[in-house]
């Protein structure tokens, strides 16, 4: 014995025409008790309406970007024998629970598992079209690259929940193990990478990617993707600050030490950093990690590619050993032989083009720090005093910062009161 049954739209809160995001279901499918049939989302919320009825789909009624009532008509689907008979008036008439999931609950979910950068990629779509999961689920793993098909379940009918996500947190072995594959960036709703024949319109040379460019490149993508950048800009009137370095450049150039501006914004940054504790943090979850040291990194451009060296507790410091240590680490840097120690344990980076030129750029945020300086070239300009327009050397910075721990005017006031140190070295020593 068989018969067809109408599975429907149960109670969804009074709401009515709300939009079908996602259907779950084809025609031929054969689905079990609680599986998804189709995804709802109201103004303020998602919702999966669960099957009530094992069978085969005969029919599927609605599509995405349709709407949906209470009562309308899901699918048709084929059930047998006495499952039949139990399943025809529940499905048309007993209301499902239906999963409801906030934007909010599904943000309130903090994990970041220990992952190749590749893994923060979108997973395959086919993954997460045949999961047993909730849209906040589905949502959540695509922003932690996380392929939902290799994820076992623990709730019912193996449903995935969040605290099946949660356990990767303290599995760096199990997150790698169903990290998502790289994406073509379909998964973003994004159109695919454009492959061209570049030899079609003309001569062309191919170069592999040095090992550092793959790595940093990894790196920045996730970065970018990852962190919402905002990057403030102002200028710095360092006039004073070049005198004085020429000045004792040439009492230290018997010793073969030769100042460089870099050396002065490092040293200003560590106290900046002392007065604004939260550019010397990370994030760890739903945490804001402190730091009570003071290590500046400092990307350097080497024929390879960037590398960031660090001065370490660069607040201890006098401008003396920090223009030494920069030297020896760029040197380094060029030769490639910066040991891995050399590059660890930044708290803050400075990005420096001023002996290039510019006049300001968004430097990329060099997680999991939560601030980046980036320096140009210092011009003359003419600048007010209060009688007259008068003759000053200007060094722009430009300020990028995590917008999740820093606002725009914690960033300002941090960029001025630097600024300030530069402008009268006088400061440094309050």
């Amino acid at each position: 014995m068989s018969n067809v049954i109408e599975l429907k739209v149960p109670d969804i809160g009074g709401s009515s025409d709300v939009d079908v995001i996602e259907v779950s279901v084809k025609v031929g499918d054969r689905i079990e008790i609680e599986q998804s049939l189709v995804t709802l989302e109201t103004d303020k919320a998602s919702m999966e309406v669960p099957s009530t009825a094992a069978g085969i789909v005969k029919e599927v009624k609605m599509s995405v970007g349709g709407k949906a009532s209470e009562g309308d008509v899901i699918l048709l689907l084929e059930v047998e024998g006495e499952a039949a008979a139990e399943a025809a008036p529940t499905a048309t008439t007993a209301p499902t629970q239906a999963a409801t999931v906030t934007t909010a609950e599904a943000a309130a979910t903090s994990i970041v598992p220990a992952v190749a950068p590749s893994a923060t990629e979108v997973a395959h779509e086919e993954g997460y079209r045949q999961a047993h999961a909730s849209p906040s689920i589905r949502r959540f793993a695509r922003e932690q690259g996380i392929d939902l098909a290799k994820v076992v379940g623990s709730g019912p009918k193996g449903r995935i929940l969040h605290e099946d996500l949660r356990k990767l947190k303290n599995d760096p072995v199990l997150a790698a193990a169903v990290a998502a594959p790289m994406s073509t960036g379909a998964g973003l709703d994004l159109l695919p990478w454009p492959k061209v024949d570049f030899a079609k319109y003309g001569p062309i040379e191919t170069q592999p990617l040095s090992r550092i460019k793959k790595i940093s490149g990894a790196n920045l993508s996730r970065n970018w993707v990852m962190i919402p950048h905002v990057t403030f800009n102002d200028d710095a009137d360092i006039t004073d600050l070049e005198a004085f370095r020429k000045d004792i450049g040439k009492e230290w150039e018997k010793e073969g030490v030769k100042p460089s501006p870099l050396a002065f914004i490092i040293k200003a940054a560590a106290d900046t950093l002392k007065a604004f504790p939260e550019f010397n943090s990370s994030l760890d979850g739903d945490n804001l990690v402190l730091k009570k040291y003071y290590n500046i990194g400092f990307a350097a451009d080497t024929p390879n590619g960037l590398v960031v060296p660090v001065i370490k507790d660069a607040d201890k410091k006098g401008i003396k050993q920090i223009t030494k240590e920069l030297g020896e680490l760029s040197k380094l840097a060029r030769e490639g032989k910066l040991k891995p120690t050399d590059m660890q344990g930044a708290t803050f980076t400075i990005s420096s083009l001023g002996g290039i030129g510019g006049t300001g750029f968004t430097p990329i945020v060099n997680a999991p720090e939560v601030a980046i300086l980036g320096v140009c070239k210092s011009q003359i300009k003419p600048v007010w005093n209060g009688k007259e327009f008068a003759p000053r050397l200007m060094c722009p910075l430009s300020l990028s910062f995590d917008h999740r721990v820093v606002d725009g005017a914690a960033a300002a006031r941090f960029t001025v009161y630097l600024a300030k140190l530069l402008g009268d070295l006088r400061r440094l020593i309050l």
